[in-house]
């Protein structure tokens, strides 16, 4: 097994932890994606466990790039945000689980044997959250630049230049963002695009 969390005392308690079931031995550490994928191509552990944010590579990158070469991989996503826009890129990207910290050591050990057998784990209030918000209409990838650049305190016209169109039509995005996400102003948006996991 792969254990990859850029804050050691995560690393080292979940080693530990592990250590003790019999049927599991963890063959590596990485503190970042970079070393994630490096280790993995090294190790091919059965099971990699991933957090999301990470310097250099965060974890959505380290998967994509791992499956990319080892289409079989079982990665685990163990991270302290949650998000349903986060969770369903986390799974389409192939994760067979995705866990928060605050899961017990039997829920991370039942999710690591589930996924040597093909079945996944959903963290219950991850299963609600993505359920409540599905069937929601998503933001395009033009909306999410529009987005992104207003969570850096960007104003209309600044995004308009920024994006090569008019500041009608970052106008006409914005109202668009919020109505999918049932916003009250563009404050308010970037703050849920953020809860959701639209924004990191």
């Amino acid at each position: 097994m792969l254990i990859t969390d850029d804050h050691p005392a995560m690393r080292q308690g979940l080693a530990s932890a592990i250590a003790r079931e019999p049927d599991m031995t963890v063959v590596a550490e990485a503190a970042d994606g970079a070393e994630a994928v490096s280790m993995y191509r090294l190790h091919r552990p059965s099971v990699a466990l991933l957090d999301l944010q990470m310097p250099r590579v965060d974890g959505i990158e380290a998967m994509e790039t791992i499956k990319a070469d080892f289409p079989d991989a079982n990665l685990i996503v163990l991270t302290s945000y949650p998000g349903d826009a986060r969770v369903t890129r986390a799974l389409s990207l192939g994760a067979t689980s995705y866990l928060l910290k605050t899961a017990t050591l039997d829920e991370i050990t039942r999710a690591i044997r589930s996924s040597l057998t093909g079945r996944h784990v959903v963290a219950p209030e991850i299963a609600y959250d993505i359920a409540r918000h599905a069937g929601s209409e998503p933001l395009t990838v033009r909306e999410l630049k529009v987005l992104r650049l207003a969570g850096a305190g960007q104003s209309n016209k600044a995004i308009a230049a920024a994006l090569f169109v008019s500041e009608d039509t970052v106008k006409s995005r914005m109202r668009s963002i919020m109505a999918k996400l049932g916003a009250l102003d563009r404050t308010h948006a970037v703050m849920i695009a953020v809860q959701r996991g639209f924004l990191d």
